[in-house]
């Protein structure tokens, strides 16, 4: 029965599709289950501005070396030679589990042992006491990247295999983890707890994925060659990638720095107001991207313009029908949102005024940021990475000019602060500064968008013209 379970196989896209797609929504409502837990059981305090603050450097690891690294490398290269010969493939897996193994565990042992350097840069707005339980969660958390960087491994052989049902069911057990260390841990370890839910969540993420990828073929090999072509072909399709994901990473790294200048709780606000405003990006923006991505590279590589506009034109309109108007209600019913997934024990009053108010900003530029991922996709189609990445580093730079300039803006009493507290009836809370940093996103955010767009258009045509 396990057996059978393990080495259960989609047959279509669309049940791939429907799996992923049922697999993103379970994990969304742990994700938001989470978010009410942490909300209720510590408020937005200094506490948790710790937590999130322990994130950053790891998160920029994990987003560097694995999301914008070996995601993006490791399957189209299995899946060439897969084709060409089992037994080569199976030893360069090895080959690469062994290698980025290394490199995770080296990075993160100089991660663990510059933390309280880096932190002290990333957070200058905490005390001595919050740095000091920053750095112990820092340090604890740089075991997630190394899990989570080998699961990523088995992530690309279950999908080469179509073995859609375990690799979905390990983002679930990531929310799993962390909310099983919210409710038995944090009651006696506080944030710690917590803390330790997260290795749990990302160790259940990549043991699930383990057996799975073992009835497909894979057994482990120590091989270790850093010389062989193969890998450094990993490495060469890695290096483009990963400029363009350190864009986003930094900004939050900047976001993270600022508010902790900002009274006790500002971090954990924008974050709660953050995640709440990433369910739509993660329910229609990355699924219709991912979607469209075969049919738009099919028909750009087989020269059809036309065909390649059509789909694209239409995937954009299906974006657009369904994300305006769940925006306008998300901003409409922000207050109510708020009220019902994170009003709730020590999370108060002006905590929920103050993430209500994040989330409205933020859902300004919550069409653009579902957009985007297609708008990437069609550049990725035409082979060009080299411009979204460089659009993504120019929005980088003006989004941490937006967040300085409204933060500093919404510090002091101006029409444009009164305008802002009245409009949000904010006028118990004597600092709404942290709201910038929602209004900065969006506007960055619309602005990428703008971009894209424009040179994506313009790339079409030049590259089409004929001479």
């Amino acid at each position: 029965m396990l057996n059978r379970f393990l080495n259960i196989q989609t047959k279509s896209i669309s049940g791939a599709a429907g799996i992923l797609a049922i697999s993103a929504l379970i994990s969304r409502i742990l994700g938001l289950l989470r978010d009410r837990l942490l909300a209720s059981t510590f408020g937005a305090s200094s506490n948790l501005d710790v937590y999130f603050a322990a994130f950053r450097i790891p998160d920029f690891v994990y987003n560097i070396l694995i999301a914008g690294g070996i995601i993006v490398a490791f399957l189209p290269l299995f899946s060439e030679y897969f084709l060409k010969d089992e037994k080569e493939t199976w030893k360069f897996t090895n080959n690469v589990l062994n290698v980025f193994f290394f490199f995770l565990v080296l990075v993160s042992f100089f991660g663990v042992i510059l933390a309280p350097v880096l932190l002290k840069i990333i957070t200058p707005g905490f005390n001595s006491q919050q740095l000091s339980l920053t750095v112990l969660l820092t340090r604890i958390l740089f075991l997630s990247p190394i899990l989570l960087g080998l699961s990523s491994i088995f992530s690309g052989i279950l999908q080469y295999f179509n073995r859609f049902l375990i690799y979905g069911l390990a983002p679930i057990l990531y929310n799993l983890g962390i909310i099983l260390g919210i409710i038995f841990l944090a009651p006696t370890s506080g944030i710690l707890g917590v803390t330790l839910g997260v290795i749990l969540g990302a160790f259940l993420h990549f043991i699930i994925q383990v057996p799975s990828a073992v009835a497909a073929g894979f057994s482990y090999k120590p091989i270790f060659n850093l010389k062989d072509s193969k890998i450094r072909r990993v490495f060469y399709l890695m290096i483009p990638r990963t400029l363009g994901v350190a864009a986003p990473q930094i900004n939050l790294i900047v976001v993270t720095a600022i508010a902790s200048l900002l009274p006790a709780g500002s971090l954990s606000i924008f974050t709660f107001a953050n995640n709440l405003q990433q369910v739509p990006l993660g329910l229609i923006g990355i699924p219709f991207a991912m979607a469209s991505f075969p049919v738009l590279s099919q028909a750009w590589a087989a020269q059809k313009k036309e065909n390649f506009i059509e789909k694209f034109s239409s995937t954009f309109r299906k974006i657009i029908y369904i994300i305006i108007p769940l925006s306008l209600l998300m901003f409409v019913l922000r207050n109510q949102i708020i009220e019902i997934i994170l009003r709730n024990g020590r999370f108060g009053e002006v905590s929920t005024k103050m993430a209500a108010a994040s989330l409205g900003l933020f859902t300004l530029g919550v069409f653009a940021a579902c957009l985007i991922p297609l708008i990437f996709r069609a550049f990725f189609a035409l082979q060009d990475t080299k411009t979204p990445t460089i659009i993504a580093i120019v929005a980088m730079i003006l989004n941490v000019i937006l967040s300085f300039g409204f933060v500093w803006l919404l510090g002091f009493p101006n029409s444009f602060q009164g305008w802002m507290i009245k409009f949000f009836s904010l006028q118990s809370i004597d600092n709404i500064a942290v709201i910038g940093l929602p209004l900065a996103f969006s506007i960055d955010t619309i602005l990428q968008f703008i971009l894209l767009i424009f040179f994506l258009f313009r790339k079409i045509n030049i590259k089409n013209r004929p001479y």
